[in-house]
């Protein structure tokens, strides 16, 4: 790893390789060197970089971490040897600094060293959290065989990484806070989430919660006897997020309802309240027929299904059965009587995949503005919260415990 240290003859040296920040400012242990004069040893070394509209200069050099070990000739002044090319970069899994750390990473604990002490960072350790592969069903017990295989290798037991990834979801703590907690390191806290958000994703998912409609009207709430067709009640709902940099993306998720950037999924529950339905996030700006045009779940209705939605679901070209939704106003000054009964009784029964939203929005996490860093796994972490949340609470209504 390199030491950030800073010089006491400091020199305006830097590395020209994209996504290296080593400079002479902050270095203890890395020095810099100039192209070579050999035409064909400098076009490998151009080539390599990958840099467009490249301009060498006279100061323009690369730092040693791109070099092997061997081709740096050590004692006295660092120099290459003859033809040495540089070969590790980002972009081949050489891992550069990409910015400075910062002052607590840089400080060194006594609890983090005997962490790293004891379980070096190797492929070991990277084999036994390596779920993202998604396994079929049929191989999971091969993927369990495989888990306690490496569980000696691990910072901490199978039981407590789960605990830490459950505490992550439901409290919404940050990674250094577990990572004091859980006694380990920040980059174990990180990793172990991620894994864990994949592992359940995967086992969860390959249980379908899709119910059949047998299955549904034997659970039927007494209280849906005239929507008894009912299949799914769906409902909307959005998650704020840090916004990106991009312009064009910052319009793209940018929310009116929430006058923030968000992202936004479908989520959809059965009449006696369990998730049968959870579509993947997308940008806070998607209309509520054009999520539910993307979602998916237009392929598991038929004729003699009918679905519940609010007033802004204007979804009737798109199901192939019914839609139970509140009446318009329209061009009428106000509602018939009819139309107010209506709207009564419907909105008694759709407020029950409100009341499931909000028991997934108990989960702290997503309470909180959701930073970029977990962009890349924030929809295998909604789905988990969204399915553990059929094995976790009670019925929604006491009476209709069966």
């Amino acid at each position: 790893m390199l030491k950030y240290q800073k010089r006491q003859l400091l020199n305006s040296s830097f590395c020209c390789v994209p996504s290296c920040s080593v400079s002479g400012k902050f270095n203890s242990s890395v020095s810099f060197h100039q192209f070579p004069k050999d035409e064909s040893v400098r076009a490998i070394w151009v080539r390599n970089i990958r840099r467009d509209k490249f301009v060498i200069r006279r100061h323009t050099t690369v730092c040693s971490r791109h070099f092997m070990q061997e081709d740096v000739v050590e004692g006295g002044r660092r120099r290459l040897k003859p033809g040495a090319i540089p070969v590790l970069f980002a972009w081949n899994n050489y891992n550069l600094p990409v910015t400075r750390p910062s002052v607590w990473q840089r400080t060194q604990r006594e609890e983090e060293d005997e962490d790293e002490g004891e379980v070096p960072i190797d492929a070991s350790v990277a084999l036994c959290h390596d779920y993202d592969s998604r396994p079929e069903p049929a191989f999971m017990d091969l993927a369990y065989e495989k888990i306690h295989a490496q569980q000696q290798n691990r910072c901490l037991p199978l039981i407590d990484e789960l605990f830490l990834f459950l505490v992550y979801l439901s409290l919404g703590l940050k990674e250094r806070d577990l990572a004091d907690r859980f006694n380990v390191h920040q980059s174990t806290v990180s990793r172990t989430i991620r894994t864990w958000a994949n592992f359940l994703y995967t086992v969860l998912g390959a249980v379908g919660i899709w119910m059949s409609p047998d299955a549904v009207r034997a659970m039927m709430p007494d209280v849906f006897e005239k929507y008894s067709d009912t299949q799914v009640i769906v409902d909307c709902t959005e998650l704020k997020c840090q916004a990106p940099s991009s312009l064009l993306l910052q319009s793209e998720m940018y929310s009116q309802y929430k006058s923030h950037t968000t992202v936004k999924g479908m989520i959809g529950v059965s009449p006696h309240g369990a998730v049968t339905f959870v579509s993947t996030l997308y940008s806070g700006s998607i209309s509520d027929k054009e999520l539910f045009k993307q979602s998916g779940i237009i392929p598991l209705l038929d004729e003699n299904m009918a679905v519940m939605v609010d007033k802004g679901f204007s979804i009737d070209d798109l199901v192939p059965g019914k839609v139970h939704r509140p009446p318009f106003l329209g061009r009428n000054s106000q509602l018939s009587r009819e139309d107010v009964l209506a709207t009564q009784e419907i909105a008694r029964l759709r407020i029950h995949v409100e009341r499931v939203i909000r028991r997934i929005k108990q989960n702290k996490l997503f309470d909180s503005i959701i930073p970029l860093t977990i962009n890349g796994s924030i929809n295998q972490l909604f789905a988990v919260a969204c399915l553990l949340s059929n094995y976790q609470n009670k019925p929604l209504v006491k009476a209709w415990a069966k």
